[in-house]
């Protein structure tokens, strides 16, 4: 007997889903039906249901593709779907993965919109290499808007309140209707032209796909592509998509939000002024703070190495030098005034003063011309009548030889 065979899951799955991938109408098919079981996920894709009386379809659409809905559905709208069935095996269900979505009984503005899309992604005019910066201080923001438009008072009170230093050039429009599109591009390109602006608003405020119809016209896309300046897009609501949003360099949610991402904000610019002034105040302590210990560093360094030591200690050897040459000095004076001292006792001991103190005199003869002679030290040296002169302890006085010699 033959053996029937045995399909694991995952093969039976696999096969399936080869089945329907290979099957060419389940490959590219609208599907019709009632939204229900709508979810976003926090990585902006789309989960839902299509159903009708009597059966349901899961869906689910990338955002890749949920990015460029110009509506978004809500439960219960009646929509239709464009993409291709396939399997999810984690759980077995075949599923739609949507590339395309509209709500039913609109599918003619929506299919125009769609193709122009198509086309016009397709030249690049929606990559983001193309799209370009906006400044981030701008002297004068152009608005292209009508002047009796709530949204331009929405922008001015935004501008005012964020960065009252813009001026801001309105160049008045219709924005709504047939004979919008060609004056929205008037306006824009009137704003592009001159030179001191910085960036260009393109707002309006919310309404209804057929309301915000001029700004899926194909000649503002280009206009907004060929634009020298930024174009910054504020049309509708958050949940409100145009063709000039795809090729806008930014895209905003409402005319508010796009003034707002148009300008910087003051306050945040003086939080950024005080929180860079702390900054600097606190580096330029660190560094004086560092500078200091490096200074002190090097002033002892330098102390290490001063000669002002070996000065000093020099200039004290010195004082002791010439303090132990004064007592030297002095020493040896004291010993030259004592040897001084012992010559002149003894010199005195010697002399013939000493002599005549213990009554002895001295006598000298007188010459002829009245100088005193020798010293008589015997009889034989005198005759009678020489002149003598006696020199006693305290002076001396003259005297004749008398007699016979």
């Amino acid at each position: 007997m033959n053996q029937p065979r045995v399909w694991t899951v995952s093969q039976l799955t696999n096969h399936v889903q080869q089945v329907l991938e290979e099957h060419a109408p389940f490959q590219d098919l609208w599907l019709m039906g009632e939204v229900s079981n709508l979810t976003r996920s926090s990585a902006g894709h789309l989960y839902f249901t299509l159903k009708d009386s009597r059966a349901a379809m899961s869906c689910v659409m990338w955002r890749s593709a949920a990015a460029f809905l110009s509506w978004r559905p809500q439960q219960g709208d009646a929509a239709l779907a464009h993409g291709h069935i396939s399997v999810y095996a984690a759980r077995g269900a075949y599923q739609l993965y949507v590339d395309r979505l509209q709500p039913a009984g609109r599918g003619d503005l929506h299919a125009r919109f769609e193709a122009l899309r198509d086309r016009l992604k397709a030249e690049g005019l929606f990559e983001a290499e193309r799209k370009r910066p906006c400044p981030p201080f701008p002297r004068v923001v152009g608005v292209a808007t009508s002047p009796q438009a709530a949204a331009l008072r929405d922008v001015l009170h935004v501008l005012r309140r964020r960065y009252p230093l813009a001026r801001v050039l309105l160049a008045p429009t219709l924005v709504q209707g047939e004979l919008a599109p060609p004056q929205i591009v008037a306006a824009l390109r009137a704003l592009d032209a001159r030179d001191d602006v910085d960036v260009i608003l393109l707002v309006r405020g919310g309404g209804s796909l057929e309301e915000l119809w001029a700004f899926n016209d194909e000649a503002l896309a280009r206009a907004i592509a060929a634009s020298r300046h930024p174009v910054i897009t504020g049309v509708g609501h958050e949940t409100d998509f145009t063709i000039a949003d795809f090729v806008a360099d930014l895209r905003a949610p409402t005319p508010s939000v796009a003034a707002e991402m148009a300008v910087p904000d003051q306050a945040e610019l003086r939080q950024r002024v005080a929180d860079r002034a702390a900054q600097l105040r606190g580096g330029l302590a660190q560094q004086l703070g560092q500078a200091r210990r490096d200074l002190g560093e090097q002033q002892r360094a330098l102390q290490r190495l001063s000669p002002q030591g070996r000065i000093d200690g020099d200039r004290q050897r010195v004082d002791e030098a010439v303090h132990r040459a004064e007592r030297a000095l002095v020493h040896r004076l004291a010993l030259h005034r004592a040897a001084l001292d012992g010559a002149g006792a003894r010199l005195l001991a010697l002399s013939p003063l000493a002599t005549l103190e213990r009554g002895y005199a001295i006598v000298r003869r007188r010459g002829p011309d009245g100088s005193e002679g020798l010293i008589v030290r015997r009889v034989d040296q005198v005759r009678a009548g020489d002149g003598l002169v006696v020199q006693v302890q305290d002076g001396e006085f003259g005297a004749v030889v008398g007699g016979e010699s």
